[in-house]
């Protein structure tokens, strides 16, 4: 998301400083890199359990979990391991070359 030219230009003009999120929070290359795949996952993950249309009860079931676990897991929470995001997507029936093109798009 950007901010708009002439609302950076009044924030810069009141003495505020405008960066970006990884300025902000002095992330490294690999860092960001990480971060950007592990979302794409996640996002993944829950774009096929809603085209299966497979409720996240059900699917916590399906992976020995619970539901606010999947909850945490499709908004990107932190303290889910990207073990679980990948074992998820195979879960959800995904193939390696698919879970690949989602960490090569991302």
């Amino acid at each position: 998301m950007t901010m708009k030219a002439n609302k950076q230009k009044k924030l810069e003009k009141a003495g505020w400083k405008v960066s970006s999120v990884d300025e902000f929070l002095n992330l490294t290359p690999v860092e960001i890199d990480y971060i950007e795949t592990k979302l794409a996952l996640c996002d993944s993950v829950k774009q096929r359990r809603q085209k299966k249309r497979i409720s996240q009860v059900a699917f916590a079931k399906k992976i020995s979990s619970s539901q606010s676990r999947v909850a945490k897991m499709e908004s990107g929470d932190s303290s889910v391991s990207i073990d679980l995001v990948v074992k998820s997507l195979f879960a959800l029936g995904a193939s390696k070359k698919e879970v690949a093109k989602v960490i090569a798009a991302s």
